[in-house]
């Protein structure tokens, strides 16, 4: 017998624009935060820092924050700081944070998360394109179904 969850929470940020969102995932102190906050300045909206509770709606997957932590950002040197927040944001593509960056990369890479297989795409989070590259991604392949 397989048993399907309906939500989980995973270690990922999460932002969102043009109610379409974005999971940033990667290990600790890889910058998550960092790149967040850099799309943020590009017109995202935080959903969740760090922690993102996922619930799958239909075939959908919805992302929002745990209570805990809803409306916060930890800005390394500053602190946590207050942010305006989404919820409930149908995710439309992963980024996984990594320095190891293919020249040319296959389209067609998926990750599942709850069953739902999502687009996903490598990014290393210490360049300066990488909020434009996320953009880019999210235009290219982040379409809602």
């Amino acid at each position: 017998m397989t048993i399907r969850l309906s939500s989980e929470t995973i270690h990922a940020t999460c932002v969102a624009v043009d109610g379409r969102a974005v999971l940033i995932s990667g290990p600790s102190g890889a910058g998550k935060s960092d790149l967040a906050l850099r799309l943020i300045d590009r017109g995202f909206t935080l959903v969740s820092d760090d922690q993102t509770l996922v619930r799958k709606s239909g075939e959908r997957l919805l992302a929002a924050a745990p209570a805990a932590i809803a409306g916060k950002l930890e800005v390394r040197g500053i602190g946590i700081v207050d942010m305006e927040t989404v919820s409930d944001v149908p995710i439309c593509l992963i980024v996984d944070l990594t320095s190891d960056i293919r020249r040319m990369p296959d389209d067609s890479r998926e990750r599942s998360v709850l069953g739902t297989p999502l687009p996903l795409i490598s990014v290393d989070a210490t360049t300066a394109s990488a909020a434009a590259k996320v953009a880019l991604a999210l235009d290219r392949f982040g379409r809602l179904k």
